[in-house]
């Protein structure tokens, strides 16, 4: 287990430890990297269904008009056609082109939206919200009040179906809200592995029950984070600090086509 002090944990901490995870520092935040090996864990997955944690992801809620809030000139990629339970990944940049975070952005109906950032720039990310958002804007952090857990691989659909009879209907990239364990949560068809797979946004102090009836499946496996690595390497999906940086473009880094040049945005 790392030893680093300070670091954030997820309400998982101690399920990662019970099942024998190796900790490590990733982002600020106290995170299993591997439970059985990384490359056990991916050959899984490809065939499959993993678990992964990914509670230290951020999530900002803005309520706004898109253009009246700011909002629209703070992410590069198209969000006026967005229709509602759809989502989107983009860019936020800095005045000189720098990509600040790459995002998810979800539309949860007129002018409602929640975004997902990477944890190791929740601060700077808020900051940068906070400093181009209109003041007829209402924006929420609430990366602390929810967890985020990802179901990955062939047969994620087969197991999440056991708790949420009609995930089915999830077309890729969008979500919409089920009862899920008594809670009426968000559900995305995304993720991070180019897998088939669900994101599951859920209170925080709960996230544990779900955690557990989750593995209850036998064919579900928890993952640590070092495979997410493989598989996005894999899929040629971008990781925050290594492909990406606030002195690397979107367009350096192949992301055209989630940058909207017919509007106005920052950088």
């Amino acid at each position: 287990m790392s030893t680093v002090v300070n670091l954030k944990n997820t309400p998982l901490e101690q399920e990662h430890i019970a099942l024998g995870a190796k900790m490590v520092c990733f982002g600020g935040w106290n995170m299993p990297l591997q439970y059985e090996g990384i490359l056990q864990e991916f050959e899984y997955n490809r065939k499959t269904v993993s678990l992964f944690d990914c509670s230290h992801m951020g999530e900002f809620l803005i309520e706004g008009d898109l253009k009246a809030s700011g909002l629209d000139g703070i992410v590069t990629q198209t969000l006026a056609d967005m229709p509602v339970k759809t989502c989107r990944y983009g860019t936020m940049l800095n005045a000189q082109g720098g990509v600040i975070d790459d995002l998810i952005v979800y539309k949860i109906s007129d002018g409602k939206w929640m975004i997902v950032v990477n944890a190791s720039n929740i601060d700077k990310d808020r900051q940068h919200f906070q400093a181009h958002l209109t003041k007829s804007a209402k924006f929420q952090d609430v990366s602390m009040r929810t967890a985020k857990l990802d179901l990955q691989g062939p047969l994620s659909r087969n197991a999440l179906s056991q708790l949420v009879p009609d995930i089915g209907k999830l077309e890729y990239y969008c979500f919409d809200e089920f009862n899920l364990l008594g809670e009426k949560v968000i559900i995305s068809r995304t993720g991070y592995t180019g897998e088939l797979g669900y994101e599951i946004y859920y209170p925080w102090t709960k996230a544990k029950e779900l955690w557990k009836e989750i593995l209850k499946n036998a064919k579900v496996k928890s993952t640590g984070l070092g495979v997410r690595d493989v598989l996005r390497i894999e899929m040629c999906y971008p990781l925050y600090g290594h492909e990406l940086d606030e002195t690397i473009s979107p367009l350096e880094a192949g992301l055209k086509k989630f940058v909207d040049f017919s509007k106005d945005f920052i950088g």
